[in-house]
């Protein structure tokens, strides 16, 4: 047997076993979604945590405050969005109802001008009821991801007794063998994302939640709960938090309303994803667009709306993990976003 077909039945090998893996994690998706989601939890956490701690307040005392914060956090959002959804879902009829007759006006309108619309097939193409029902079906599908409350409030408590400990135990545990370094930063760079995106996040739904109460759009804080939780959906999370309000906007107050709506959230968009965020969070994530595109896919596929949401942080460290490998190198750099290999082109 050749070097090269030994090389090429451990590529075979290596093949392998990453199906098997994706096979068992994605089998094991209910018990890893609410480790992940305490994970995540947590590293969002630990600053008030830690600030807390630093303020020479008792760590069971920092931890009881933190927590309390968190529950009475969710707490006031699950009643509010929970309520907005129930009515919204129950006049969701009438909203389809005034989505069609746009559709009958703009039919007519087309005629006078000897264009043929297809509009009376757009009401099932297009319906509202579907439409509305995904949105509503989405926030329920969240909230499902916290049935098991229980369990991710208990591990994200261990989790955050855990986090003062952790870094001395993996540098004892590691001792001379270099992998403490990219365990750091692996952790160094989630917190980072997580924690600014949260916030952004949180300014984003905001804004938008004054804005459409404003122009006046039903249920102004259902919305703006969904801009923060589809904010961390890359590419386009942001489009499709705007789908509804507009819709709603339109068969609610009309065109011109949702034409204010339309570009209040173009504002929002250009203004917090294309000057803040790059700002705060720096030249970026390190990943290409297209990885971060295909990231989304990849992740929701195997774990859900989930791995939409955590597509960026998950695809970090599987980034950092492959570059903390010379053999596994070349994946790194084809995930990366290139800025910095082609600055040294052009330098050459």
């Amino acid at each position: 047997m050749t070097y090269k077909d030994r090389d090429i039945g451990y590529y075979f090998v290596v093949m392998a076993s990453v199906i098997i893996l994706l096979a068992g994690v994605k089998a094991a998706t209910q018990v890893i979604v609410p480790l992940l989601l305490s994970l995540f939890l947590a590293i969002i956490l630990t600053p008030m945590f830690n600030f807390f701690r630093q303020k020479r307040i008792p760590d069971t005392l920092s931890l009881i405050i933190t927590i309390s914060i968190f529950i009475i956090g969710m707490g006031l959002v699950v009643k509010l969005v929970g309520s907005s959804v129930t009515d919204f879902r129950s006049n969701i009829g009438f909203y389809e109802q005034q989505l069609s007759k746009y559709f009958v006006s703009i039919e007519i309108v087309a005629l006078k001008y000897g264009l043929e619309l297809p509009f009376h097939d757009l009401p099932s193409l297009l319906s509202t009821k579907q439409i509305m029902s995904y949105t509503s079906g989405f926030i329920q599908t969240i909230g499902s991801l916290f049935t098991n409350g229980f369990i991710i409030l208990l591990t994200l408590i261990f989790m955050l007794l855990e986090s003062k400990h952790f870094a001395n135990k993996l540098a004892f545990a590691d001792r001379d063998r270099g992998t403490t370094q990219h365990i750091e930063k692996i952790f160094s760079k989630i917190k980072e994302y997580m924690v600014l995106k949260a916030v952004i996040s949180l300014a984003t739904g905001i804004i938008i939640w004054i804005a459409l109460l404003i122009v006046g759009t039903d249920y102004a804080f259902l919305w703006g709960v969904v801009a923060f939780l589809l904010n961390f959906i890359p590419n386009i999370g942001s489009i499709l938090a705007a789908v509804v309000p507009v819709l709603l906007t339109l068969v609610q107050l009309g065109g011109l309303s949702a034409l204010v709506v339309v570009a209040l959230y173009a504002a929002i968009n250009i203004v917090v994803g294309s000057i803040i965020e790059p700002k705060i969070m720096g030249r970026g994530l390190g990943l290409s667009t297209l990885v971060v595109f295909i990231s989304l896919l990849f992740w929701g596929w195997l774990l859900g709306t989930t791995g939409m949401l955590l597509s960026i942080p998950l695809t970090i460290m599987a980034k950092i993990i492959f570059d903390a490998n010379d053999d596994t190198k070349w994946i790194a750099v084809m995930l990366d976003s290139g800025e910095d290999i082609n600055e040294s082109v052009n330098k050459n």
